[in-house]
């Protein structure tokens, strides 16, 4: 195993060690949250802070660019630059922090009070809610440089511990907000505020002792914005699509339904997410190492490891996704016991499927981000969530059902996955189709030869009492991780397994 190798290993292990303590946690305390603030108050936050979301979408589009730029620069090995191009993006993050602060306040206080639906004895607490989300947004962009350069110097173990201190924390506030007679949805959203200023506060002193290049110098080089502002403006056009179809879909909910529907959609999304987590860390892993590659101008490795690491996303999501799919009553009953909001099975049903696209679609953009060449993607893409939004709209106008927005966003991403993307980058960065379509073949095998028995299993075994439900799942994880190994994996790689393993 060369070096490279060896540090995706070790980082992902980092990253998986993460994963299992933020999803248990991040599960339990959801529990504890929906019962202390109860479904109201927490469909209310869940609305207020999709208003902060949706003006913030820049935080996300300057991190995708600001990660790929310090990658770059690393790669490269030009450190005098690095450091420049840190200050660079650090100085115009602050600056675009402000402007948001600014949108904030004056359209997203007017939005609160005339279009969101709010029972008045909660109009306060929104509010006061809603002021403390617009500051930590501010927090969060400015902090931005200081992730990405953690992640771009594949210092994963700082990733994970400052993650796992952020739920632990959390852990505690489920406990501290019913303390005393305080209003608890400010009183949550006050120390969530805290616990955020806590990690900003770290990270700021970690990097400056750390990376000489994270010492900041007020600095807006021309030279250097320029390249970025480019790159990160066809990212902005995604990057309002992507917002659309997150915190603008609760928003969108808010103003049809009631705030309960809010927090179903946002608890099957919570749950669906930490799964997802699997697919972000492996890819948070591995891309640092795809854009390095590129960098050298070793495309051919760099293309190899995208593919290879696509299919094992995949392989990644599937592995969470079908005993959820299935199991998906009997587990909400249990992190929720009977407080599961209407429509909620559903949702998590739905976004379980789209996230198997998503796969394909956050993979393959990965071989755009390592070109540097958003062009296409931002004017291509982005379409189809902006025509699904109006879309759903004009659903809800006319009385269907919330659940007829997950369909539309379904349709949403199958096509961005098995579509849009794979053109993108045969077209832009030379991959052949032969090769994408040898991913999606063996993709789909897999998942045919592990759902149509989980499917029978389901049928069979009642999943309604405890021993149905331990015996289903181990039998449906048996069969996703058989198929994987037998339909998934070539020759090569299981005869390599099968070494790592110790069998012969």
């Amino acid at each position: 195993m060369n070096d490279d190798n060896r540090r995706i290993a070790k980082n992902t292990i980092y990253l998986y060690s993460r994963m299992i303590v933020m999803m248990l946690v991040t599960l339990y305390t959801s529990r504890i949250i929906l019962e202390k603030l109860g479904v109201d108050d927490y469909g209310i936050y869940q609305a207020v802070g999709g208003i902060v979301g949706f003006l913030s979408f820049i935080n996300g589009v300057l991190s995708t660019g600001t990660s790929r730029f310090l990658t770059f620069e690393l790669g490269t090995g030009n450190m005098e630059k690095l450091k420049r191009t840190f200050s660079t993006l650090l100085t115009s993050h602050i600056i675009l922090a402000l402007f948001i602060v600014f949108l904030a306040e004056t359209g997203g206080t007017w939005f609160i009070y005339n279009k969101m639906v709010i029972p008045p004895d909660r109009m306060s607490a929104a509010v006061y809610a809603f002021h403390l989300s617009i500051f930590a947004a501010f927090l969060s962009l400015t902090q931005v440089p200081y992730s990405a350069i953690i992640i771009a110097r594949e210092k994963m173990n700082i990733y994970a511990y400052t993650s796992v201190f952020e739920v632990v924390a959390k852990l505690g506030i489920c406990y501290l907000i019913g303390v005393g007679d305080f209003d608890r949805l400010m009183v949550y959203a006050t120390m969530i505020f805290i616990v955020q200023m806590s990690l900003l506060l770290f990270y700021r002193f970690y990097c400056s002792r750390k990376f000489a290049e994270a010492k900041y110098q007020i600095s807006l080089d021309k030279r250097i914005l320029k390249p970025i502002l480019s790159f990160s403006s066809w990212s902005m056009v995604a990057g309002i699509s992507s917002t659309l179809s997150s915190q603008g879909i609760l928003i969108l909910l808010n103003m049809f339904f009631l705030p309960a529907v809010v927090s179903a959609r946002a608890i099957s999304l919570q749950v669906n997410n930490a799964a997802y987590q699997l697919v972000t860390n492996f890819r948070t892993a591995v891309n640092p190492q795809i854009v390095k590659l590129y960098a050298i101008n070793d495309y051919q490795g760099s293309k190899k490891l995208l593919l290879q690491s696509t299919k094992y996303s995949y392989y990644l999501m599937l592995f969470m996704s079908l005993p959820m799919y299935f199991l998906a009553d009997p587990l909400l009953y249990i992190w929720l016991g009977d407080n599961v909001p209407e429509y909620t099975t559903i949702f998590l049903q739905i976004a379980i499927v789209q996230s198997l696209f998503q796969v394909f679609d956050v993979s393959f953009y990965t071989a755009l981000y390592a070109k540097g060449q958003l062009k296409e993607n931002a004017l291509i893409s982005p379409m189809l969530n902006l025509l699904a939004f109006p879309v759903v709209y004009l659903l809800f106008e006319n009385g269907f059902s919330p659940v007829a927005l997950s369909w539309a966003y379904l349709i949403v991403y199958v096509l961005a996955g098995l579509l849009i993307k794979p053109l993108l980058i045969v077209k832009i960065v030379d991959y052949k189709w032969n090769e994408i379509l040898s991913v999606f073949i063996r993709c789909f095998w897999v998942t045919v030869s592990a759902a149509i028995p989980s499917f029978f299993m389901n049928k069979l075994l009642d999943s309604s009492t405890v021993k149905g439900f331990v015996s289903e799942l181990l039998l449906l994880v048996v069969i996703v991780v058989i198929s994987i190994y037998t339909v998934g994996l070539d020759e090569i790689m299981r005869k390599k397994y099968r070494i790592l393993s110790g069998l012969k």
